[in-house]
Parts: structure tokens; sequence; C-alpha cells
């Protein structure tokens, strides 16, 4: 059936072309975008219209209805349609012959004016067709409402074509980074890039892709997350920096996980945890506005309100949301033994992280801030001064999500030595994901970072929120999905050509 498709359509490129007409390639002037269109005159009446406005539109066919001597058919471009109507005693005879050979999904150029049908509807009243795009294969079938989710994210192409929420999301999109974009260099901030590939990967814990240069003969990774590269940068005195950065790490994928996924870092010098506790609140706020219009939006059957950022250490959010009739007192949580008891995990630290997972994270319906990590979860953060086996670190957690981390950077090279020195031996036990030794970048705190606090937000994460979207594979463009066979279009297409 396909390879009979694809034969009757190379057939229809041939006609096109002997009535003179380019199926390919073919430059197009439009005057104006079918949304302008529609903005500028769908309130206008047919007497509005009398004066007629001529314009040049252009788009994918989204219907045809032909009717002897005329016919109707709709525009798509960018998310809305307009119809074009075609008269056979109002443009050329090879133009009437090319709308003939038209077929659902062909990109074609329009020129004439507007008018509204007897039914209402705002048209073009064509004067001149241009050919500018042949579709070899059909549009899905219920093609104004693709549900195959296989097809949507492999194929996104037609996902956009076909339905248009998705590309509303996109959109959303675009404005979330935007509004980042806008707020950072509104305080200051610096846009830098930093490598993509690294002899060392850190800033996370996490498992790397591997890569290898050919030149240099060496294994490079994939970054896990461009941390250690931004400090740096503050080393050298840009006191304000941010990355919207592409990070890869060789993990499972979920509705939550892909393994290429964005995240906005930024860094800012002579700060704290504390000063962007505030700052974060208000970029997500606005964030919001920017997006949605609104700081409350709706989530998956849950209201989430962005306007209010509730903050919890994490040893409140357990006596918060404990479950058991038991609960905990905040003495009892800063209690070894009593985490030693209600956690199989080694350290006292390790057991507190435990229990947060297991007992509060998935409850954080609301943007919660939650603040005060064990030391052994955070090898990168500063030390509490008044407990040192915590740091001041928080996360930011909305409907069971983490949606950003950030914390009071460790300036101090002997103490981040130390650090690098348990992380190592983690690697030694057998933990993939424990940091590295990275020998220059103690050599850039020895030069002197002043204090500093840095921020990473999870943009897919964000988008998800903000768009009522289950799956972050259904706010990434292409997600990493298994390989598909062999499709077989290039054997087909070589057929088709053959044979005619």
């Amino acid at each position: 059936m396909e390879q009979e498709l694809l034969e009757q359509r190379l057939q229809r490129i041939r006609d096109i072309q002997a009535l003179g007409y380019r199926p390919y390639g073919q430059r197009f002037d439009f005057t104006h975008t079918i949304p302008q269109v529609r903005a500028a005159y769908d309130a206008k009446t047919a007497e509005d219209l009398a004066e007629k406005v001529p314009l040049r539109i252009c788009g994918r066919l989204q219907t045809i209805r032909r009717m002897g001597k005329a016919g109707f058919a709709h525009l798509l471009q960018n998310g809305q349609q307009l119809q074009i109507y075609v008269r056979k005693d109002s443009i050329a005879e090879s133009d009437f012959q090319l709308f003939q050979l038209l077929d659902i999904g062909d990109i074609v150029g329009a020129e004439g004016y507007l008018f509204r049908t007897r039914t209402g509807e705002l048209s073009v009243h064509v004067e001149r067709l241009y050919f500018l795009a042949k579709t070899l294969l059909s549009m899905p079938e219920k093609w104004h409402g693709l549900e195959d989710v296989e097809i949507r994210y492999r194929q996104r192409y037609l996902d956009l074509i076909a339905n248009p929420e998705v590309r509303q999301v996109f959109l959303t999109r675009g404005a979330i980074v935007a509004s980042f974009r806008r707020q950072l260099e509104a305080r200051g901030f610096l846009e830098v890039e930093t490598p993509m590939m690294q002899p060392l990967y850190g800033g996370a814990t996490a498992r790397p892709f591997v890569t290898h240069h050919n030149t240099l003969d060496v294994d490079l990774f994939l970054r896990i997350a461009p941390e250690l590269y931004l400090k740096r940068l503050v080393v050298g005195g840009l006191d304000r920096v941010y990355e919207i950065n592409r990070n890869f790490r060789n993990e499972g994928i979920s509705t939550r996980h892909n393994p290429e996924f964005t995240m906005l870092e930024f860094y800012q010098a002579y700060t704290d945890y504390r000063g962007l506790m505030d700052f974060s609140a208000e970029l997500l706020r606005q964030v919001a506005l920017d997006a949605t219009g609104s700081t409350v939006v709706d989530y998956q059957g849950h209201t989430l309100d962005f306007g209010r950022l509730e903050r919890l250490s994490m040893r409140e959010s357990i006596v918060e949301f404990w479950q058991a009739a038991d609960r905990p007192t905040l003495e009892q949580v800063r209690d070894p033994e009593w985490l030693k008891c209600h956690s199989t995990k080694g350290s006292p630290g390790e057991a507190l992280v435990d229990l947060f997972e297991r007992v509060v994270e998935a409850r954080l319906i609301q943007p919660t801030l939650i603040y005060d990590f064990p030391i052994e979860m955070s090898p990168l953060s500063k030390n509490k001064p008044d407990e040192p086996a915590f740091v001041e670190r928080f996360e930011i957690i909305a409907a069971g999500m983490e949606i950003a981390n950030a914390y009071t950077e460790l300036n101090d090279p002997l103490e981040q030595r130390r650090r690098f020195d348990q992380q190592l031996a983690l690697r030694e036990q057998g933990d993939e994901e424990a940091h590295q030794m990275d020998e220059d970048f103690l050599r850039a705190l020895a030069y002197g970072m002043p204090p500093t606090a840095g921020e990473g937000i999870g943009i897919d994460r964000v988008v998800m929120l903000l768009t009522n979207s289950k799956s972050i594979r259904d706010v990434i463009l292409f997600p990493l999905l298994r390989p598909e066979g062999p499709i077989g279009l290039a054997d087909e297409l070589r057929a088709a050509d053959t044979s005619a």
C-alpha cells in the first residue's frame, strides 16, 4: 500500500512539473502569516472586507473540498488555519489544474484577497496559486489528533503538525527559558559557555557517557554538570555567571529522567544559600507569570502555587510529613540513635536522607524549599558553622519532583581536597557515581574563590509543571528512544523512482 501511494505521489510530481511548477525549493515571499491574518481580521465583518484586502499566505494543506469548478481548502501555519477559496474563472487554467492535483499535506502559497463566505468564515479568494513542496507520504488517518505515543516521540514533526497543544508546550518552554535569561541578565549575570567534553567529570553524582578524541588519543566524558568550570570563572573574577546547558548522565529513563537534559546553573559571588532562597522564589514566581500568565497552575490533578515557596529544614519536613501515629519530635530526628532505629543506612546523615526520601519527598506537592543537608550527600557544599555535619544546601521540590538544587559553595581548598578523598574512598568501595579528584579545580580554589552560592534548576521539569505534562518526554523535542528497526523507506523510494 505504501509503495503504491509513493508511486501515485511521484506521478503527481511529474504531472505538476508538466504544468510548469517546481515541486520543491521555490522561494515564496508572503505578506502575512496565518496567525497575523487571524489576529488582524477575525473580528472584521463582510462589510468591513468589501474594500479588498490583498495578501499572500502559505501553509500546509489540512483539508480539501473540490466541487466541480470551485473548491475550498484549509492551510495550516504556526498552529492556526485559514480557509482558501479557489474558483476556476478567477485563476489561470494551470493554477486550477494544480488545485486538482493537490494532496492533503502539500505545502502551497496563495495570493488573493480576504472575504467572508456565506457561512461567515474568513477566507482568501485565490487569484494565484503557488506550489512549494510535495508530501510523498499520507498524513496520519486521524492527524488532527495523533495519539500513538511511540509515533509522537519518534516522529515529532508529525506530532507538532497534528496536535496544536504540543506546539503550545514548546512555545511555553521557549517563554520559560527566555524568562530565566531576562531575569538573570537584569541582575547582572553573564551568560557563558563551558566544555561539554571534559577530561574529568564532576559537579554531580552520576555516571558519565564516555567518548574518545582520535587526534589527542584521550578518552573524554560528556559533562554531567558545568559546575566546576563555572566556579573556575568566579575565581577568575566573573562574579555572576550562568549557563543554560545540556547535561548527559548515563542513567535510567523514566517519566522524570532523560539521559540528555537541560539545566540552568548560575553562581553569585559574595552571597550564600540563604541569599539564593529569596532569589529562587522570585525567579520561579516570575517564570510562572511570564509563561502562563499566573503563578497558579494545574498539574496532574493538583493546583500548584508558584507565588509562595514554603521553607522547611530536612529534619522539620520529616516531623511535618510523618504518617505513622508515633510522630517524632524535632529532638528525636536530631538523635543518631533514633535515626539508626528507623533506617538501615550506615551513617546518621545517610539515614536522615533515606527517611526524607521515603517519608517526605513524594508528599511535597506545593513548591517547597528543603534546606540543611547532611555532609555525606554534598561533597561540594560548605559546612554549617554551628553544625559541621551539615551543609548549607537546599532543594526545591514540587509535585514530588526536585526542580532545583543550591548551596553555599565550598571555597576552602584543603576541605575540598578532604571531600574529594572521601569520594575516592567511595569509588574504591564500588560507588561509580562518586566524584573523582580534580587537581585543576583544587588549584583554582587555591588562588582564592570569594564566598559564593550556586544553583541548578532543571528546565525540563519546570516545563513539565508549567505545561501540565506528565512525562519529561513530552517536553523534550527529541527524547532518547530505543533504535527502531529498519524503516525501509529508502528502498521504497528507490523502487518507486525506478518504476517511474
